[in-house]
């Protein structure tokens, strides 16, 4: 029974942030601390005599373990990338050398870390030029996570992390009654049997991006990529981490093919990637579509609200899955 009031999910004052986090870093004086971005998580930018800062606070479910993985991570991809072209966001260090802050919030413990602000913009691949250069530096990136040891236990981008968690998600929200349920389990089954035959080829595996989807997630200066948003880095099949991209939103139709074409060959001009992965994005394409589907559920209730999806929603994924005719 609550008897005081609690939040779901808060969005902090930025003069708070600022309380809480100014007195901990030696990069000035902050002249302006702005809300920037409702995501997963919320994003402000700070403002200092000599530029800007980006301020990430965590949703709340994400704990100290998530975010020192992705930290340490990104420590040593600045160093592995620093012959390359490709570069990854940077956290900036604190007064006492640690990397991120925990802060008090309504609905509990939320982690605060502030990267250096990132020049360049967002460039959506419409391109075969951009293509080819974003294909080059998620090879270049990948070549440098196979590089990196990383100490903190971790969770593997494998089909009990994409379909069985994600699917008992999605069962949990609509109900084992719901009618779509049985097409659900057998529509998982299918995938995870699908996926099973294709990587028993053996297919390349390591360190991921996890949500390279080419919408958000990198910045373009110049001919160079530098990629952020590591919230979803662990072990995985590349095969699954240029299927996001090969997946992405606002593509035109028309142009999918040279486009998929151009970032592959960019890719290849790297690193090797077989006929056999390149057979696999496709079935992963597929695998993202259906963990995107368990990533929405874990939301809703917090963050979405339940009006926007209900049968519509539910029945939009069920048509879309019917199409792939995997079973």
């Amino acid at each position: 029974m609550y008897t005081q009031p609690i939040a779901l999910r808060s969005v902090l004052d930025p003069k708070y942030l600022e309380y809480c986090l100014s007195k901990h870093y030696d990069i000035g004086e902050w002249d302006e601390c702005l809300y920037w971005l409702r995501g997963l998580n919320d994003t402000y930018r700070v403002r200092i005599s000599s530029g800007f800062y980006i301020l990430r606070v965590y949703r709340l479910s994400i704990d100290e373990s998530d975010v020192a993985y992705e930290l340490s991570l990104l420590t040593q991809l600045k160093s592995e990338l620093s012959s390359v072209a490709t570069k990854v966001s940077e956290p900036i260090v604190k007064k006492d050398y640690s990397l991120y802050t925990i802060i008090d919030a309504p609905e509990g413990k939320r982690i605060a870390v502030i990267f250096r602000y990132l020049k360049g913009t967002e460039n959506v691949l419409q391109d075969e030029k951009s293509c080819f250069s974003f294909g080059r530096s998620a090879a270049e990136l990948h070549a440098a996570m196979d590089q990196i040891t990383l100490n903190q236990s971790r969770y593997n981008l494998d089909t009990d992390f994409l379909i069985n968690q994600s699917l008992d998600r999605i069962v949990n929200y609509i109900g084992e009654k719901n009618g779509a349920t049985p097409f659900l389990r057998e529509f998982a089954k299918a995938l995870i049997d699908r996926i099973n035959k294709a990587t028993s080829h053996g297919l390349d595996w390591g360190i991921c991006h996890g949500d390279m989807h080419g919408n958000n997630n990198a910045f373009q200066e110049g001919d160079h990529f530098t990629h952020y948003d590591f919230e979803w880095s662990a072990k995985g099949w590349r095969a699954y981490d240029l299927a996001q991209v090969r997946g992405r939103k606002r593509q035109l139709e028309d142009r999918k093919e040279s486009l998929w074409n151009a970032l592959i060959s960019g890719y290849r001009s790297v690193r090797d990637f077989s006929d056999q992965d390149e057979l696999a994005v496709e079935l992963f394409m597929k695998a993202r579509r259906f963990w995107v589907m368990g990533l929405e559920v874990t939301f809703i209730p917090n963050d979405f609200g339940v009006l926007d999806y209900s049968e519509d929603w539910l029945e939009e994924f069920i048509n879309e899955f019917q199409m792939y005719n995997i079973i």
